[in-house]
């Protein structure tokens, strides 16, 4: 049995010419490829990365145009809505109304005729009143205009101090409800008498004539 001498260390061999120091292994200098390697890595990754955010952002471009056209498309929706929703009030108000009217006729017939007395007064005014509030007008004046598109002529003469088509009579008020026309005024029209205006045409350019000269002469 070989016994160990104390504090001895058996050492490597090493070959004869070769200092210690030979034959201790010696770290491995990396190469300039694997130097140049976690570089090229780190490129590759922020372009990587690069290229993700591009695509991030491009999908939040596209999700805000989508969100920003699905909020116009309910904007139009909620006004659509509501012009809707009044064109229908004003339709069935306009509809009661008219469905009125010809108690209202009968209400201007009592009054004309002085029978809108006692609780028939009373009743009768606040008709028309509440007709009134909820937007019922009427129209129709002797002496205006006739125009076709809110009057109605049920009867036709001819009058000498007209200068044009004219409303002498109204027959039956016309009721409007806002700018719609529930039913037109019938009315009784008169137009100039023929030949009246060619007579006024002539007397008018004679005393033309006659202020031009000084007046008519003197004997």
């Amino acid at each position: 049995m070989t016994e160990e001498t104390p504090g001895f260390e058996e050492k490597p061999d090493v070959p004869s010419g070769a200092t210690p120091d030979d034959a201790e292994p010696q770290a491995a200098s990396p190469s300039s490829e694997e130097a140049a390697a976690p570089a090229g890595d780190a490129t590759a990754q922020t372009a990587g990365l690069v290229a993700q955010l591009d695509q991030v952002r491009t999908a939040l471009h596209e999700r805000t145009l989508d969100l920003q056209r699905l909020q116009a498309e309910y904007q139009n929706y909620r006004r659509r809505v509501e012009r809707d929703r009044i064109t229908v009030k004003e339709i069935a108000i306009a509809n009661l109304l008219t469905e009125l009217l010809p108690v209202l006729d009968d209400i201007g017939r009592a009054r004309d005729h002085g029978e809108l007395v006692g609780g028939f007064k009373s009743v009768a005014e606040s008709l028309e009143t509440v007709a009134a509030k909820m937007g019922l007008q009427q129209f129709g004046k002797e002496g205006e205009p006739f125009d076709p598109t809110i009057h109605e002529a049920l009867m036709h003469s001819y009058a000498p101090d007209v200068t044009e088509t004219t409303c002498v009579a109204i027959l039956q008020p016309g009721y409007r409800f806002g700018e719609r026309t529930i039913r037109p005024a019938r009315v009784a029209v008169a137009e100039p008498q023929p030949g009246a205006q060619t007579v006024k045409a002539e007397e008018t350019s004679e005393a033309g004539d006659d202020k031009e000269s000084g007046g008519p002469d003197e004997g």
